[in-house]
């Protein structure tokens, strides 16, 4: 599969495209913060076209644009779109296939995509295959020449933090004549590139990292060029109206231009507390890429570069009871559902994902935030168990 690939040519990096919001200025006022546009339909020329290219708000909004251009930039793709919700962006990508499509999908993933495929997609005739993608010969052996239409890949996966070689993974795929997409929200465009490294469309869940604040729900999917699969996907957006509010999306904007910062900060937060927590006798095992000892550490250096992401599991000693417990008695640490916000959250994640979870009972998923790393860690100290 050969595609064609188109990069936007902003002459600067991506830190100063983010902070800048690719440098844009409002025309009118000549404002460094652009108008939110809450139109929902728009004025056809006296020749019965639409000068501005805009037809009606659950296809087209101003509002939208400068925010999938910047995507554009950072995952260096041709195209973009938001969406209401992360879920939206994923579950579109599948919807976009054809009764009887084959698609291989991680055995640990993201745990409401993982239950809309378990629970919905079967419904739309779609085949599926749950697939440990760390292990490349397992990938290739459930491929599907001729029937297997996508691979679906997130690394880090969620909530193990298990790495996919996607360079790999996309020549398998490729070879098969299949599509690659992959969920890098945890990564982020600032720690890996998907598109650059072969994948045919990155998907990120916008509620987190990108706007960073916990106040805004969205997702955005990028692809590396426009064939008739995307176009498939641009149509279910608009047909379905899974478009985010011209509010969330500007929101969405502001939140991105200290992208840079807040990864930087919460992968610096991240790493220093899977060296500090590895040494702990009441933790059983740290999973974090960062780690050296982390079975997925070399695939991680080779394809991320800043980082390895800002989240980090820890399973604890005495099971689902000790790590409830520890939880139940962060103070500083949020217990809540979500990550990639400036605040830490902590949560026991087999509780959320409830029955038929592969995550393990004594885990719990910890998104580091931005404060100060020291504090964080004393706070988890004193949570555990002192024995």
């Amino acid at each position: 599969m050969t595609i064609k690939t188109t990069s936007f040519s902003y002459p600067y990096s991506s830190a100063t495209a983010v902070a800048q919001a690719l440098g844009t200025i409002d025309k009118e006022s000549q404002g460094v913060v652009l108008p939110i546009h809450v139109a929902t339909t728009y004025i056809r020329g006296v020749d019965n076209s639409y000068p501005t290219g805009n037809v009606y708000s659950r296809a087209d909004n101003p509002t939208y644009k400068p925010v999938e251009q910047l995507l554009c930039q950072l995952e260096q793709g041709e195209q973009a779109l938001l969406f209401s919700s992360g879920m939206a962006a994923a579950t579109s990508v599948f919807l976009a296939l054809q009764p009887g499509d084959h698609v291989i999908v991680p055995h640990i993933m993201y745990w409401a995509l993982r239950h809309w495929l378990l629970n919905f997609a079967k419904d739309w005739g779609l085949q599926f295959s749950f697939v440990d993608m760390t292990q490349l010969h397992l990938v290739k052996q459930a491929m599907q020449p001729g029937k297997t239409k996508l691979v679906w890949l997130e690394t880090p996966g969620n909530p193990l933090w298990t790495i996919s070689d996607i360079t790999e993974i996309v020549a398998l795929a490729h070879q098969a004549d299949a599509w690659v997409a992959v969920d890098s929200t945890c990564a982020t465009p600032i720690l890996s590139q998907p598109l650059a490294l072969g994948a045919d469309i990155v998907m990120h869940s916008a509620t987190k990292y990108l706007n960073g604040h916990s106040d805004v729900i969205a997702g955005a999917l990028i692809t590396a060029a426009d064939h008739p699969y995307w176009q498939r996907i641009r149509s279910i957006r608009a047909q379905l109206g899974a478009v985010p509010s011209p509010y969330d999306a500007a929101q969405l904007l502001r939140g991105m231009r200290t992208l840079h910062l807040r990864v930087k900060a919460a992968c610096e937060n991240a790493l220093f507390l899977a060296e500090q927590l590895q040494q702990h006798p009441q933790i059983k095992a740290v999973l974090y890429p960062g780690l050296p000892n982390f079975a997925g550490y070399e695939v991680a250096c080779k394809q991320m570069s800043g980082g390895f992401g800002g989240m980090l599991s820890i399973q604890v000693v005495g099971g689902e009871a000790a790590a409830i417990h520890v939880a139940a008695n962060t103070k500083l640490w949020k217990r809540a559902t979500s990550l990639g916000g400036v605040e830490s959250l902590i949560e026991h994640r087999a509780s959320v994902e409830g029955a038929g979870t592969p995550c393990p009972s004594d885990l719990l998923r910890l998104s580091a935030g931005i404060e100060d790393k020291h504090e964080l860690l004393a706070d988890l100290l004193q949570a555990l168990p002192s024995r």
